[in-house]
């Protein structure tokens, strides 16, 4: 649920919203949403002094409740 709610609030943001794409990684240290978008779109995801960033991890921290979730930014051409 957190990650399909985080997708539909980045692709209202950005320019290239088919390349928008969020998984979620189970880790040890608890779970992890990546958020993959078009590198001409990080500078938008991520906001001047990354406050939209902040705003995302706000909105998805309420959602998630007491077992937490983060959130990493990546573009498109990094690969991990």
């Amino acid at each position: 649920m957190l990650a399909e709610a985080l997708e539909h609030l980045v692709r209202g943001v950005v320019a290239h919203p088919d390349d928008v794409s969020v998984r979620d990684k189970q880790l040890r240290r608890g779970s992890i949403l990546e958020v993959r978008v078009h590198p001409e779109d990080l500078g938008k995801v991520i906001g001047r002094g990354g406050r939209t960033a902040t705003a995302f991890r706000t909105v998805v921290s309420a959602l998630a409740g007491r077992g937490g979730a983060r959130i990493d930014f990546v573009d498109v051409d990094r690969r991990r």
